[in-house]
């Protein structure tokens, strides 16, 4: 079942428990390539593989942008999170980060790491806010998907959920559809989260839509638990971020004012991003 919730909706205190962090070394590239890959499937190391999936396209502002790294950078900081993180069972995660904009046009920023306290959590949140912020054109969702999907089987430490959390501010324009996408990433059991970005008034000159939201829930997230924290308001951008990051590193769906979605027929078109662009371009 996929889920939609508003930020503020969740409460987060009560929700994450305490427990002790596990102190587990990551395994040493060397001495252990031979068989680490083999291991993880039968010997989840780590409570969830997240993958965070960020739009850096035109139509998001140099604001936006900044606000949306910050965010991130200090949602993985944030006493909240390290309570979450000490709460499951392994008290670890593994964790990247890449930015996406067109079909071809992903970078990748922080390369897999092991988030399991304080210090690498600060060390992570560093490497993300030292990156000069970029713009690019276009908007693939459905190219940062199929990024996303053999980055799994990259990893070397493997969990017990996969995560794919892709924020954006506009439809797929380019590249395949939304669709087949997040079909061939359920398929492989990996779930996906979305953020959408809704802080700006739709303009037809960013392809912007209306009810973004609507078109995240019933074309772009999906799997287990799969649910959308929507950003209506600038003021509470960094608060989404961390909201969605908890639940994730939690294992949780939202727990109050929740609307689950039905399986019918989109509410808004999954391709509508694409009309747009043929009709704005004519290609």
């Amino acid at each position: 079942m996929r889920w939609y919730v508003s930020i503020g909706a969740v409460l987060v205190a009560g929700m994450l428990a305490g427990g002790d962090v596990a102190g587990v070394a990551a395994p040493s590239v060397a001495a252990q390539s031979g068989h680490r890959f083999a291991d993880k499937e039968s010997n989840p190391s780590v409570d969830v593989e997240l993958i965070i999936a960020v739009d850096v396209s035109y139509s998001m502002d140099m604001d936006e942008l900044a606000v949306q790294r910050e965010g991130y950078a200090q949602a993985i900081m944030s006493k909240e999170f390290l309570q979450a993180l000490k709460a499951g069972p392994n008290g670890r995660i593994s964790i990247t980060y890449f930015e996406w904009a067109a079909s071809k046009d992903q970078k990748l920023i922080i390369p897999w790491r092991v988030i399991d306290g304080p210090e690498t959590a600060d060390a992570v949140a560093a490497e993300i806010m030292k990156t000069p912020v970029r713009r690019a054109s276009r908007t693939s969702i459905s190219g940062a998907i199929y990024y996303a999907i053999p980055m799994f089987d990259e990893n070397p430490h493997r969990g017990l959920r996969r995560v794919i959390d892709i924020s954006g501010d506009g439809p797929n324009n380019d590249g395949m559809p939304i669709r087949p996408a997040r079909d061939a990433a359920l398929e492989k059991g990996i779930v996906i989260n979305g953020l959408p970005i809704m802080v700006k008034e739709p303009s037809y000159s960013t392809m912007d839509i209306e009810n973004l939201d609507y078109y995240y829930e019933d074309c772009v997230i999906g799997g287990p638990g799969s649910f959308v924290v929507s950003i209506k308001d600038r003021e509470k951008f960094k608060e989404a971020i961390r909201t969605k990051l908890l639940l994730e590193v939690a294992g949780r769906t939202p727990e109050h004012h929740v609307v689950p979605v039905a399986d019918k027929e989109p509410r808004v078109n999954c391709l509508i991003g694409e009309k747009i662009w043929q009709d704005r371009w004519g290609r």
